[in-house]
């Protein structure tokens, strides 16, 4: 199948504009005929990007490693956007001690998944060091965009309006709240997927610095733990903290009363989510933790505030906008050539991180936490499993900065491993947690 760039595809721009507003006008209103099905919304979006350039439309498929700027900004641009949202979500409020799950997932389950799957890349993939570690480091982070439907829910509920005193909260009851906001599971994985995209970019620009350097320890030591690690850690996390009390603070101290301005308040998360992001990576820090933490101070402020409810609304359809978008072209991207580069030994490694790598490293990682059962565990286990489009993103900064050997047959097997998540976790991720609030209750 013929591959064009990105420019030549618009010689079909309106077709593309046709398929893409159908499926955001399906996005609008399917998922509420989906919650009981075992198919969801992120697998007829792909199937459809998968259609559309398999039959005879006279559409060819995206290149996504040749438009790979391009790929990274829209990835990128999704991730920000959902890990704004997730963090508008988190009730709970910070301790290391309410936390402990977050950073057993991100200290121990995180860390062993980057090994082991290091360790799958290099002896069974073949790869060269610096390939099976970005390997290990794209494929780490639980995709927050593909986890939305299992994390926490929105900020809407028990929330009350401060110039009326009404409750705002639309659906659930208190009992409700405890279970489906407030349960370890959902906010294990919230929280887990918020940070670790964070996480994992000290680790793929260690890849990019032996991919240019080889094993060069001056450049381990000068630039990576100095800069990667250390400096863009604390600017990533001074300047969310920082940013986040000032937002919060002057947000909150709007006063609106009209419906269209309380609409319009929304609005301003996607402002927030873009300075936040930009400054941070303009002074070279990781703008993906300013970003979610930026977003927990915001809500840890005013919890009860019912502005959080329009600032989280605006957000989720914004992103899901962006899922549709990505995941169109992902589909499309699949019916050309990306997977063409597989071989035996690539599907395996699919299969291993998917069905064991992740799996054991989360069980290691809970291993005595004793808060919540085992049942719960194991589903907290299965969740953080859910990769998508972090693992693209990460993949094209990479590849955008620096020449990998076998890059073709990686990006082949990234995507491989988003299909089994796509299909595992979009069928059994929802029927998981449902089970478990039944089980709970």
């Amino acid at each position: 199948m013929d591959i064009v760039k990105f420019p030549e595809l618009f010689d079909s721009i309106n077709l593309w504009i046709f398929i893409l507003g159908a499926c955001i006008f399906i996005s609008s209103f399917l998922p509420r005929y989906l919650s009981k099905s075992a198919i969801g919304l992120p697998i007829i979006v792909f199937i459809i990007g998968y259609l559309v350039v398999l039959l005879p439309t006279g559409l060819v498929a995206p290149d996504l490693k040749a438009e790979g700027k391009l790929v990274e900004h829209i990835t990128e641009l999704g991730v920000i956007i959902t890990l704004m949202g997730a963090g508008l979500k988190i009730d709970r409020p910070f301790s290391f001690k309410g936390w402990e799950v977050t950073w057993r997932l991100l200290s121990i389950t995180m860390l062993l998944t980057v090994v082991l799957t290091f360790i799958a890349g290099f002896w069974i993939a073949a790869f060269v060091p610096a390939t099976a570690l970005l390997l290990g480091a794209v494929i780490s982070p639980t995709d927050s965009l593909m986890a939305s439907e299992v994390e926490v829910a929105a900020p809407s509920k028990g929330a009350k309006d401060e110039e009326t005193g009404k409750e705002v909260s639309e659906n659930n009851t208190e009992e409700d709240r405890e279970y489906v906001e407030e349960d370890e599971v959902r906010f294990a994985v919230t929280t887990e997927a918020g940070f670790n995209d964070g996480l994992a970019f000290p680790f793929t620009n260690l890849a990019i610095l032996m991919a240019l350097f080889g094993a060069n320890y001056e450049y381990f030591a000068s630039t990576w733990l100095l800069v990667n690690v250390l400096y863009e850690i604390a600017v990533g996390v001074i300047l969310g903290l920082l940013l986040g009390w000032i937002f919060a603070k002057m947000l909150f101290k709007i006063k609106v009363k009209s419906d269209l301005s309380k609409s319009i308040m929304g609005l301003s998360a996607i402002g927030i989510t873009l300075f936040i992001y930009g400054l941070t990576e303009f002074l070279g820090g990781y703008g993906f933790f300013a970003v979610f933490i930026g977003a927990v101070l915001i809500r840890q402020m005013e919890p009860n505030h019912f502005y959080h409810k329009y600032l989280y609304r605006f957000i989720e359809k914004v992103q899901r906008i962006l899922m549709v978008i990505i995941l169109l072209g992902l589909g499309a991207a699949v019916a050309g050539d990306l997977l063409e580069p597989l071989y035996l030994s690539l599907v395996i490694v699919a299969v291993i991180i998917t069905l064991i790598i992740r799996p054991l490293a989360g069980m290691i990682g809970l291993i005595g936490f004793n808060k919540i059962p085992w049942r719960e565990r194991f589903g907290i286990v299965f969740l953080i499993g859910i990769r998508g489009f972090g693992a693209i993103y990460y993949l094209s900064y990479a590849l955008n900065r620096a020449p990998f050997k076998g890059s073709d047959e990686l990006y082949a097997l990234v995507t491989l491993v988003i299909i089994f998540s796509l299909f595992l976790h979009g069928t059994l991720a929802t029927p998981v947690i449902e089970k478990l609030d039944k089980m709970r209750k």
